[in-house]
């Protein structure tokens, strides 16, 4: 029987590829530099393909791949791999969401540090030969205040640091609870907006996603104080590159340090390039020795164990179980997931506890899996593609969120329900599901009954039972383009609070949610993407 064939299209570490060839089962070819036409050509010859940052996984690549059982991305976003066309062809993507933390955090330290001090500026000026020390005044971090912006795995290093220099910290973090701000010492800010005009130095720490793509815009730049620094080692389009050139330029802001950009490398004409007071590296951040000699073990055993043994580790687009148990768990690790995405969406800010019930059939089965999709789709706002059912629980963990799974006798008139319950204090959220069929459907939020499939754009809303209010709603849809596509209503009593859940074709604007909160019947309106 011949051996399974990994192709190592981007550079990874010697001994990662020695992991991976280790006993002579797979059969390993190492080609870093791979032009994309050759990959194209190769490719349907392996059964899994080990990839950095610079080869392209696209359709185009999955399609031809007809033998293609795993792909390992050895670091953690796979922002270069078509993660939808992979899953749809049956593909595992796995990835290495700890291997590089310590490695980014110290890099995205250093360019506060440089910055702070402009020490590649001044390095570059002695050696052209001058000694210039006026123009190389630099300010201290001892007794600065500096705002992080997502307190994940690196944006937490990145703050014991600055707390280790004397700095003072404010974290912006949605789900950072505040009995972990506390352990911390990081002092916990609600409000975006309030934080930034307190910051001499921000750091980035966000996923790039449609919420915050742009969190640093034009108006936030400018109402940071004159002579704050800007450091981003997270995601290109985090920062509009325009609008940081332009306050830089005006000497509003005095310096900013970038790892990462929104086109890589950044295009000759960027007005960024010209400014004497920004700090450039190539995407570095995890490029250390001791990062991609961990990453590239970690995914070199996670490949061995995938196409050796059957078992998935640090996937993207599958739960880490056998085919056996998947093919029983399936239908469960789906609507887990898009039931931790509802309440995600519904839940109070500075979630503290997540709640699940288990009962009736869903009792008897294996329910930590099931548990990890839950927090998989509860957690996708905070960290976009990064997390997975095996990074969920210690980012869970890291932002403090307690987790407690019980599993209950009473299912009432279901024979099979999954409760999901979010809370902050005497805040909470809670959405239920089951089956109807093989089909999964919320059929309770916030304590009232309703049937609605957890899928696509849902519009929420709570309002007054009374007379005209569905077809008034369905009026406002109609006057703004909104297509309903199905409709499902439940309330308390007669006369009491309502709950509406629309299922529409496309989203609507800010402006039609804007328009029916206006009405006072309406108590409150959302969109919810699942």
């Amino acid at each position: 029987m011949a051996k399974p064939k990994v192709l190592i299209s981007d550079p990874i570490s010697e001994r990662g590829v020695d992991a991976l060839a280790e006993g002579g089962q797979l059969d390993v070819t190492f080609k870093p530099g791979l032009p994309h036409d050759e990959l194209l050509k190769i490719i349907p010859e392996y059964a899994a393909l080990v990839v950095r940052s610079q080869t392209k996984v696209g359709a185009d690549v999955i399609a031809a791949a007809k033998n293609l059982k795993a792909i390992g991305r050895a670091g953690v976003g796979v922002d270069n791999v078509d993660v939808d066309a992979a899953t749809q062809r049956g593909i595992v993507v796995m990835n290495t969401p700890g291997g590089n933390t310590v490695s980014t955090a110290e890099h995205a330290f250093s360019l506060l540090v440089s910055v702070a001090r402009k020490i590649p500026m001044a390095d570059a000026s002695v050696k052209s030969g001058k000694w210039d020390r006026k123009s190389f005044e630099g300010t201290e971090l001892n007794g600065k205040t500096l705002v992080v912006l997502g307190m994940g795995r690196i944006g937490t290093e990145v703050a014991k640091r600055a707390l280790a220099f004397g700095m003072r910290v404010l974290a912006y973090d949605p789900y950072l609870s505040e009995a972990r701000a506390r352990s911390l010492q990081v002092e916990l800010v609600e409000n975006l907006d309030e934080a930034i005009p307190q910051a001499d130095f921000i750091t980035m720490h966000m996923p790039l996603t449609n919420e915050t793509r742009h969190m640093l815009d034009a108006k936030r730049l400018k109402s940071m104080k004159k002579g704050a620094r800007v450091v981003n080692c997270a995601r290109g389009g985090l920062i509009d590159e325009t609008a940081l050139a332009a306050e830089l330029a005006s000497g509003h802001l005095a310096g900013a340090a970038l790892d990462v950009f929104e086109t890589e490398p950044p295009p000759a004409d960027s007005p960024l390039r010209s400014l004497p007071n920004i700090v450039f590296t190539p995407h570095l951040g995890a490029s250390t020795a001791e990062a991609q000699e961990s990453v590239g073990i970690e995914i070199a055993h996670a490949i061995r164990a995938a196409l050796l043994e059957g078992t998935i580790n640090n996937a993207v687009n599958a739960p880490s179980v056998d085919a056996k148990t998947l093919a029983v768990l399936g239908p469960y690790l789906r609507l887990g997931e898009s039931l931790g995405r509802f309440v995600a969406q519904l839940a109070p800010k500075r979630c503290a506890a997540l709640r699940i019930e288990f009962s009736g059939k869903a009792r008897d089965i294996e329910t930590t899996p099931i548990t990890r999709s839950i927090l998989k789709g509860f957690l996708a706002h905070i960290s976009g593609d990064e997390v997975n059912e095996i990074n969920a629980p210690g980012l869970a963990q890291n932002l403090g969120l307690q987790i407690v799974e019980s599993k209950v006798s009473d299912s009432g008139e279901f024979t099979d329900l999954i409760k999901v319950t979010a809370e902050a204090g005497d805040s909470k959220a809670t959405v239920a599901g089951t089956f109807f069929g093989n089909k999964p459907r919320v059929v309770l939020v916030n304590g009232r009954h309703i049937e609605a499939q957890p899928d696509g754009v849902l519009l929420v809303l709570e309002n007054k039972d009374r007379p005209g209010m569905v077809g008034h709603v369905g009026t406002l849809l109609g006057k703004h383009k909104v297509n309903i596509a199905s409709m499902s209503l439940g309330r308390d009593q007669a006369g009491g609070t309502a709950l509406t859940i629309l299922t529409l074709d496309s989203a609507p604007d800010d402006k039609v949610l804007a328009e029916l909160r206006t009405d006072p019947d309406i108590v409150s309106a959302k969109i919810l993407k699942l």
